[in-house]
């Protein structure tokens, strides 16, 4: 009974997609479109089309999404998918939605129950987190940052030098920071601007997220080294990008 609910469910959601691609002058030519809900980790939702058939995935967290979300939904994935401007008012009724507070808390659950926990090590190979940590926790927070989990990612990265996930209290820099051909204020600059996600934490408002709010940004530049650190990192980013990709194709 249950599956013929949510066949139904998503033949209807297909229609949805189909009378947004008829608004479009100029489409792809489409053979048939499968919809499907998917066990993402947080809120996402795909959209790629090969051969003339449109897959779509939703996350299962939208399933009791009303009608009205679900068409805002297939307008905002199909424009992104022809490359088209995304109507405000689709962006206003998902994300009306998405920020509501039992969906905020599902998936904060959904992210601590399927995202991955996998944990490594603070101690690197030229760095050591655990003592950058306690050196800026006293410097700058007066010991009052609730130490969190600390460790090195487990391969090279460049898009994103540091990360602090809040459902499982842990702030993981990328590997391409623990070498000394990079300054230690460069990578103490990256676990201090994660530390201040914590003493800053995410705001919602208007159905969007705020991470780096104007006292994020004021407390940042008192880093002692925020306008060098900034330089190094612009200067240096495409070494950073060459050794991550070695990285892949060497792997």
């Amino acid at each position: 009974m249950a599956n013929n609910i949510e066949t139904v469910k998503l033949g209807e959601i297909r229609r949805f997609y189909e009378e947004v691609f008829s608004l479009f002058e100029k489409t792809p030519k489409i053979r048939y479109i499968d919809v499907r809900f998917y066990p993402y980790v947080g809120i996402n939702h795909t959209i790629r089309i090969r051969d003339g058939i449109v897959f779509i995935r939703i996350s299962d967290m939208c399933r009791e999404m009303p009608d009205a979300g679900q068409k805002a939904l297939a307008l905002i994935l199909v424009s992104k998918l022809l490359r088209k401007r995304v109507p405000s008012e689709a962006n206003e009724i998902y994300s009306k939605f998405i920020s509501k507070e039992a969906v905020r808390e599902k998936a904060a659950e959904t992210r601590r129950t399927r995202g991955r926990k996998v944990v490594g090590s603070s101690k690197g190979a030229a760095y050591d987190l655990d003592e950058m940590f306690e050196r800026i926790n006293d410097a700058y927070f007066k010991n009052t940052i609730e130490k969190p989990v600390l460790t090195w990612s487990a391969r090279k990265t460049y898009h994103r030098l540091g990360h602090y996930s809040s459902d499982h209290h842990r702030i993981v820099i990328s590997k391409s920071l623990d070498d000394l051909k990079v300054p230690k204020y460069v990578t103490e600059f990256v676990v201090f601007h994660e530390m201040l996600h914590i003493h800053h934490p995410t705001q919602h408002k208007n159905g969007r997220r705020y991470n780096h709010t104007p006292a994020f940004r004021r407390d940042e530049k008192k880093f002692t080294y925020f306008e060098k650190a900034e330089k190094w990192i612009d200067k240096n980013i495409h070494v950073l990008k060459k050794n991550a990709q070695r990285q892949d194709w060497l792997w």
